[in-house]
């Protein structure tokens, strides 16, 4: 994917940085060792923070829908809650960082990570469950938006290592709390509130690095508090650039929605289909966590290949073939071949990296991309928002799996085209331009 949701919003918000004497030079104060090492630790335990509120969900979807009286729906509808948070939310990151500093608002992302994951699981109904979970999906938002722009900010002659470090601890984040959450759960005494809720203190100390850094905006110099941070618009970057002229933009962002669709079903709802096979509550989270921490690797590997190839269609096709081959093993043998099906779909969930290194690779420009990433980015995550919650539905009114993992299979089959279509060697610079 989500599977991961992480590089998508890597790599293009780093193409949409920080310009002007702000982002040349890293503030004066970062050269020292202490503040650098402030910073890492900021970075670190912010991208451990960025997937556990929907993963750890997750692992225990059965015990909440059962504590709160949720129905399939309104379980599907909490599962389509994440895109639609990331949509709304990170539009506003760009300028509330011009406003307060990116810092600040990171910080701030973090102050509500944690009160939402604390919150949730006492808020007493499935209206405030729903509430306080989008206020933790709000921070994540933000600060998906804007960890970048720090990366390039005080690390611009260590953008790629520092991104590497970044994606890896997102990664790891996303597949721990899939794996741990139900055996901690169990360890704490058995209650879902609590397997939830104590994700708030990994959440709590990511606020204290960034602490420093709000306390030193004021002391920013003139330029760099001034500083424009481009948002992620498509009317922003190069207004004479019409990009809805172009069919591979189209193409491109139609792949991303989908295959973004194909993530948040996995976090959100495959845990609880192996639980429905018969696999025990600690095995669904491990599972989960395999299909999570496949991207770890594949993510530096793929988009590597990619740029080595004219066309990237044969990629897309490789991997829509191992979903396809994990539906059909989720479907005809679920507890039978479980870590295999985890495999396959942890493979099929790396179209992430490969849609981020085609918005690369289909403009020519630098503001070409970063117009091509906002449209793909925020078209892509309006189309992926139905998906989980249609296949909540579906699971409610048929009692079982066959009819959700049909969805599943028969939304690959467009993914695959458009991103063969996607994966042509053309720019929209071109095409807009016609």
């Amino acid at each position: 994917m989500m599977g991961l949701m992480p590089r998508e919003e890597i790599s293009t918000t780093t193409s949409t940085a920080v310009r002007g004497p702000a982002a040349e030079e890293p503030p004066r104060t970062a050269t020292h060792a202490w503040t650098t090492r402030l910073l890492l630790i900021g970075i670190v335990l912010t991208a451990l923070n960025l997937r556990p509120a929907i993963t750890s969900l997750g692992a225990l979807l059965k015990e909440v829908r059962d504590g709160l009286g949720m129905s399939g729906s309104v379980a599907g509808l909490l599962t389509s809650v994440p895109p639609l948070c990331f949509a709304v939310f990170g539009v506003m990151a760009p300028r509330l960082a011009r406003r307060v500093g990116p810092a600040a608002v990171v910080c701030a992302g973090m102050l509500a990570i944690t009160a939402g994951l604390l919150i949730r699981p006492y808020a007493g109904g499935t209206a405030g469950f729903l509430a306080a979970s989008a206020l933790a999906l709000m921070g994540i938002a933000v600060s998906n938006v804007l960890m970048p722009v720090i990366v390039k900010r005080w690390f611009p002659d260590r953008v790629g290592s520092m991104t590497g470090l970044y994606s890896m601890a997102l990664a790891l984040g996303t597949a721990s709390a899939a794996a741990v959450t139900v055996p901690m759960t169990d360890a704490l005494g058995g209650g879902w509130q609590t397997g939830l809720a104590v994700w708030a203190a990994l959440a709590g100390a990511a606020v204290l690095p960034w602490i420093p850094f709000v306390r030193r905006r004021e002391a920013a110099p003139a330029e760099e508090r001034h500083a424009r941070v481009p948002e992620p618009s498509a009317h922003d970057a190069v207004p004479a650039l019409r990009i809805t002229r172009s069919r591979t933009a189209w193409a491109l962002a139609v792949f991303f929605g989908l295959q973004a669709t194909a993530a948040y079903i996995t976090m959100g709802w495959m845990a609880q289909i192996f639980r429905d096979a018969g696999v025990s509550a600690g095995t669904a989270g491990l599972l989960l966590a395999v299909t999570m921490v496949m991207g770890v690797p594949l993510a530096f590997v793929i988009p590597r290949v990619a740029t080595r190839l004219p066309h990237q269609g044969p990629i897309v096709l490789a991997l829509g073939v191992c979903g396809l081959a994990g539906y059909a093993g989720l479907y005809l043998a679920p507890a039978g071949g479980a870590w295999a099906w985890a495999l396959l779909l942890g493979v099929s969930n790396c179209a992430f990296p490969l849609a981020l290194t085609m918005v690369g690779m289909r403009a020519r420009t630098g503001a070409g991309v970063a117009q091509l990433s906002a449209f793909a980015q925020s078209t892509g995550y309006l189309i992926s928002i139905p998906g989980p919650l249609l296949v909540g539905v579906l699971y409610q009114h048929s009692g079982g799996w066959g009819l959700p993992i049909a969805l599943m299979t028969g939304l690959m089959i467009p993914q695959m085209v458009v991103g063969v279509l996607a994966g042509r060697d053309r720019t929209v610079e071109d095409e807009a331009a016609r």
